[in-house]
């Protein structure tokens, strides 16, 4: 199958062909994201009106819309020009009024003749103490009743979109689908009792009550559960096609390894030698390896880095450490340099900063295969970078980085094996969902020696004792960072800026004892006053978000965070880990501005209770929803348009599973479950995955 499937032609056709949609509309359409019938399948009722009929107005608590068999009485016009035009009405119990604003008198004796009965259909309301429905939704005759929804759909809409259009547009779609073959695997569909998938669509556009648009109703879960699948196919198609690309086997005989441990002044967690493991054994299976390396700040993620890269030096070949920024490759290689120094392998750093002679050099000892490891920021792949025999990458901090870039990577070595670490903890359904094509090691034990670190809520208004003990503590050779919401004196005065906070605690403390950086310095004034810091020539660093990532001081032991209530959990998570790293107890401070909201009252709540980053983590997406969680602009998580990460959290995991397994059994999806389930990606419109089976 080559191109799109020819049952789909009626859903993938242009909206314009859907009646009363003209180019107008299809335009308005564009701004809800439907651009194809297909689309309004998709786009799913979010609540429902009841609209049962009742005996009288008086059965429900107003406001409250109500379905009631009227007898007309006196039609009241306006007393001035845009006053409201009253007709009294009515039903089995009582008398209300039907109020209108702007409208013809002519039209309204047409539909509401005054001795007649008529059903009423909208919402009430009482106006000093007398109930009145203002601009009924239905006025018919009372045969024509059964034109009124028990219970009505009501969807997102846009200006130019209204519910109506809405009903009818998605009416015509419904009658445009088709029984499609099975995609899912018979023993879950049994398990879960879900309906076929023509069947679900069906049922989810027309809600028989409000459980019916929960996102456990079964049609939802089951269309949740098909945008999963095909997501997690796509993901595993991508994963196939890396393993598949023959894998090279690094086997190191361990004697660099051995030494590194040997000189370690402590033992690795348990979950670090784990985590060394199952590299060890991915780099020497000959499938190429594809792992994220998940831990939590301090869970000592470097160390198991640098095992995986002295496999590959091991076996003959080379690594590589790519970061995002080159404050964090340097840092990198202050980290490395003393385990490189046990292991006697030669470790460097390539950045952008490196020009003519000095980065020719390095190149060609990279190509000789004089230097083992390289250290470094993006700069590491670009094109004059040629490698002697490189075998692993391993990439930090990998937000930025979604799977084309992760395929574009392998492409450097012949065959490079990539490991991508993160300190973000993210929850299993976010992880699943963004790095569902990877396999996983968990860092989740912290190293001995970590203390805990006090964290302690302070309102504003008592700053200056904060000021007051940060004097103290620089007297006796502590450091601070003070983190600040804003650069330069933007129109949220409220936010003070870095620069005042520096002005103000430079007074204070004194010269020369206050740094400062920020995001909208020059990268080597920044990398200055960091050095500074680091080096212990300035006590307090005032800074902004730019050293949430993984600056790493072992003598800063305290942590202010102004306006703390402004960040939000995982961040707040990732600035306090930046202290507590060495052997004095540590401090974190977080100043909010009374009063709090109830957001913030509870995130900083959460962060005084735990230090563990996974369970801060599944909070912040409980608070925040998956989007925010990661940044969906910038991060590789798809939309997903039924499908909920919060709330449908397990289907996720099911849905890797099964793709994985329906590639084992079929990999080029031949079979007849393997067909259908290529009529679900181009449905779902995974292009990538249609396009890997084709090359496959």
């Amino acid at each position: 199958m080559t191109g799109r499937p020819e049952i789909l032609f009626p859903l993938f056709a242009e909206l314009e062909t859907l009646g009363g949609v003209g180019e107008k509309t299809a335009r308005a359409f564009a701004a809800l994201e439907i651009t194809h019938p297909r689309d309004l399948l998709f786009a799913l009722p979010y609540s429902g009106v009841d609209r049962r009929f009742r005996a009288s107005v008086q059965e429900v608590t107003p406001p409250a819309t109500v379905t009631v068999d009227v007898e007309v009485g006196r039609h009241i016009p306006p007393r001035s020009r845009n006053g409201p035009y009253r007709v009294e009405v009515r039903d089995a119990l009582t008398t209300f009024q039907i109020v209108f604003f702007h409208a013809s008198g002519d039209w309204l004796t047409r539909q509401l003749p005054t001795g007649q009965r008529r059903v009423v259909s909208g919402k009430v309301e009482l106006f000093d103490g007398v109930a009145q429905m203002v601009h009924p939704d239905y006025i018919l005759r009372p045969g024509q009743s059964d034109h009124i929804p028990d219970f009505e759909p009501v969807y997102h809409l846009t200006a130019g979109v209204t519910q109506r259009l809405m009903l009818r547009a998605v009416g015509e779609v419904l009658a445009r689908v088709k029984p499609l073959a099975e995609w899912v695997d018979p023993a879950l569909l049994a398990r879960e009792h879900w309906p076929a998938w023509h069947e679900a669509v069906a049922v989810a556009h027309s809600p028989e009550g409000p459980d019916d648009l929960s996102p456990q109703a079964p049609a939802r879960r089951r269309l949740a559960y098909d945008e999963f699948f095909a997501h997690q196919l796509t993901l595993a198609l991508a994963r196939a096609r890396v393993r598949r690309g023959k894998g090279r086997v690094s086997q190191g005989d361990g004697r660099l390894r051995a030494k590194v441990l040997a000189a370690l002044p402590y033992a690795p967690t348990g979950a670090q030698s784990r985590a060394m493991e199952e590299i060890a054994a991915d780099m020497g299976a000959g499938l190429r390896m594809n792992r994220l390396l998940q831990g939590d700040v301090g869970a000592g993620k470097t160390l198991v880095a640098f095992m995986a890269l002295l496999v590959a030096v091991e076996a003959g070949g080379q690594g590589v450490m790519m970061a995002p920024t080159e404050i964090l490759a340097r840092q990198h290689l202050a980290a490395l340099q003393p385990l490189a120094e046990a292991a006697e392998v030669v470790v460097e750093l390539l950045t952008g900063r490196d020009k003519g002679a000095e980065r020719r050099a390095k190149l060609a000892a990279l190509e000789r295969g004089d230097i083992q490891i390289l250290v470094g920021t993006h700069a590491v792949f670009q094109d004059d970078v040629a490698y002697h025999d490189l075998r692993l990458a391993v990439v930090d901090e990998q937000h930025r980085f979604g799977v084309a870039e992760r395929m574009r990577l392998g492409a450097k070595g012949t065959v490079t094996d990539v490991l991508v670490m993160t300190a973000t903890p993210i929850p299993r359904s976010l992880a699943l969902a963004q790095y569902g094509d990877m396999d996983v090691s968990l860092l989740d034990e912290k190293p001995p020696g970590r203390k805990p670190i006090a964290t302690a809520l302070i309102s504003t208004a008592r700053i200056a004792e904060v000021v007051a003990r940060l004097k103290r503590a620089t007297a006796e050779g502590r450091q601070a960072y003070w983190v600040c919401p804003l650069v330069g004196e933007s129109e949220v005065s409220e936010l003070t800026a870095a620069e005042e906070r520096f002005k103000a605690l430079r007074a204070e403390l004194g010269e020369g004892v206050v740094g400062l950086v920020h995001g909208q310095m020059a990268p080597a004034e920044r990398d200055a006053a960091m050095a500074a810091f680091q080096r212990g020539e300035t006590g307090v660093l005032v800074a902004t978000t730019v050293i949430e990532v993984g600056v790493d001081v072992p003598n800063a032991s305290i942590m202010v965070i102004e306006r703390a209530e402004h960040f939000g959990l995982s961040q707040l998570h990732q600035l306090r880990g930046r202290v507590g790293r060495g052997a004095a107890e540590s401090t974190c401070l977080l100043l909010y501005q009374a009063p709090l909201t109830e957001g913030g009252a509870r995130r900083l709540q959460i962060l005084r209770e735990t230090e563990d980053g996974f369970r801060i983590a599944e909070e912040d997406l409980a608070m925040r929803g998956a989007g925010d969680l990661i940044g969906t602009a910038q991060s590789g998580l798809p939309r997903f348009r039924v499908g909920d990460l919060e709330t449908q959290a397990g289907l996720m995991a099911v849905a890797q599973t099964d793709a994985r397994n329906l590639l084992r059994e079929d990999p080029k999806l031949t079979s007849q479950r393997g067909e259908a389930a290529r009529v679900l990606l181009w449905l779902m419109r995974q292009d990538e995955g249609i396009r890997l089976i084709s090359v496959g």
